[in-house]
């Protein structure tokens, strides 16, 4: 479970400074070249670069309590990423009617495995020493 929780640190880590990288230096492209986040208009360039911090303080999180590896940090680091993930599942399982089917039921599994990995993670925290 250690090596499980550790390398869901590490890939959400990863996915969440590549992101806030990418919408801090170049917001739009997002909004423009991934499917569905311009179903809900307009662009807002303050929100899109705020966003693209929070994306990236999140990562340093992640990524620190994947170094660190102890109970309380990777707890936290979980949780905080939780606080986001849910909410984010749960708009856009109330969002789909303006996609496709296959696009849609993608997207659903998708940010659904990004809670699940997440959760069982944080089911594991208390085996760590």
């Amino acid at each position: 479970m250690r090596t499980y929780v550790r390398a869901v640190l590490i890939a959400f880590a990863a996915f969440e400074v590549i992101l806030g990288l990418w919408l801090s230096i170049v917001p739009k492209t997002f909004y423009d070249h991934v499917p569905t986040v311009n179903w809900t208009p307009p662009y807002s360039d303050h929100l899109f670069h705020d966003f693209g911090g929070a994306s990236l303080g999140l990562g340093i999180v992640l990524a620190a309590a994947a170094i660190r590896f102890d109970r309380f940090l990777t707890a936290v680091a979980l949780i905080a990423y939780l606080v986001y993930a849910g909410p984010h599942l749960a708009f856009h399982l109330g969002h789909l009617e303006n996609g496709q089917g296959l696009l849609s039921t993608g997207l659903a599994v998708i940010l659904a495995l990004m809670v699940v990995l997440p959760l069982v993670a944080l089911a594991g925290v208390r085996k760590l020493t």
